[in-house]
């Protein structure tokens, strides 16, 4: 598994991670604890040392997973939970950032966090700037080692980047939502913050395994929030809707099917993340081991070639852009 910097917080990530949202709730069937330790080790066995969670997911069912998965590795594993969303009270104070990361240490069963991420709190909160002078004083306590945002739009993005000393920003980036390429990543590498892609197969479109009429339990955030009912529609699907999407695969498909002819268009759609130099790692669930090796693989593929990502530039510019709904 290759290696990339995470922004200037001296971690060297698995350019592949683990995204762990899926082990803790909200994607319909719960998955089994056993299983869900299975597929983190196997993750951990091909080279992954980055796992990505927050204390929301499963309301700390997915950090307490992961807090038994590493109690049984010997090997570094960098784990990035998130913190602001798991109460509608949340503030950002000093007592209530320090409380979150203490019952996140007790859950993963740690001393000190390797990174925590601001995770989507409102725009006005993070322009107060409150949080991130707490952030300050408890990393120099020692209670976490670095901070970074989860980020909804590009332009809290480029406020973190100008006015914090965040290590990441963690953004939703794939075929399609790929403005983010343009207008930020380049920014985030001059300015040594890494970034962490989430969504990276729209919610499980990119996997090409749906089809129009497809049903998802009424537990799925692709039921339940599929219009956005509940939090950020661009969280679901990447905010376009899943039958005018179901055509946009397709489209995909077509130009991804002259390269990489052994890789799933899962796999090409981890790939043409990863093709982007200033993406410090990419963050896909898995709740199989089948699943958790397949998204390794993608580290040793080729890159696409420059007609290719021209190609799907096009493709988003003329059809798919038009179509995100949600804070972009």
């Amino acid at each position: 598994m290759k290696k990339r910097s995470l922004g200037n917080s001296g971690f060297e990530v698995s350019e592949v991670g683990f995204g762990a949202w899926q082990i803790g709730a909200d994607w319909g069937v719960e998955v089994p604890v056993d299983t869900a330790l299975a597929a983190l080790n196997a993750a951990a066995d091909l080279g992954v040392n980055f796992i990505d969670t927050a204390d929301v997911y499963g309301a700390g069912r997915s950090e307490r997973i992961i807090g038994e998965f590493i109690k049984g590795r010997t090997d570094e594993i960098i784990v990035a939970t998130k913190m602001g969303r798991a109460t509608s009270d949340w503030n950002d104070s000093y007592d209530e950032i320090s409380k979150a990361a203490e019952l996140s240490c007790k859950r993963l069963g740690v001393d000190s966090l390797d990174l925590v991420q601001l995770h989507c709190i409102p725009e006005q909160t993070l322009r107060g700037l409150k949080a991130f002078e707490n952030l300050e004083k408890i990393k120099d306590e020692g209670l976490i080692k670095n901070y970074g945002v989860s980020v909804e739009t590009i332009d809290e993005g480029l406020f973190c980047i100008e006015n914090s000393s965040t290590v990441s920003l963690q953004v939703i980036l794939n075929i399609f939502r790929q403005r983010v390429v343009s207008e930020l990543l380049d920014k985030a590498a001059s300015n040594n913050v890494g970034i962490i892609a989430r969504v990276p197969l729209a919610s499980g479109l990119l996997s090409g395994k749906f089809s129009k009429g497809h049903q998802f339990d009424e537990s799925d955030h692709r039921k339940f929030n599929a219009d956005g009912q509940l939090f950020n529609v661009g969280e679901t699907f990447a905010g376009v809707p899943f039958e005018v999407a179901l055509e946009f695969v397709d489209d995909v498909e077509n130009i991804l099917s002259g390269e990489l002819h052994e890789a799933s268009l899962a796999q090409k759609s981890l790939r043409w993340i990863l093709d982007h130099e200033q993406v410090s790692t990419v963050i896909p669930g898995a709740t199989t081991v089948l699943q958790a090796s397949e998204n390794t693989e993608v580290s040793n593929l080729n890159p696409f070639s420059k007609e290719v990502h021209l190609k799907l530039n096009s493709l988003y510019n003329e059809k798919i852009d038009s179509q995100v709904r949600g804070r972009y």
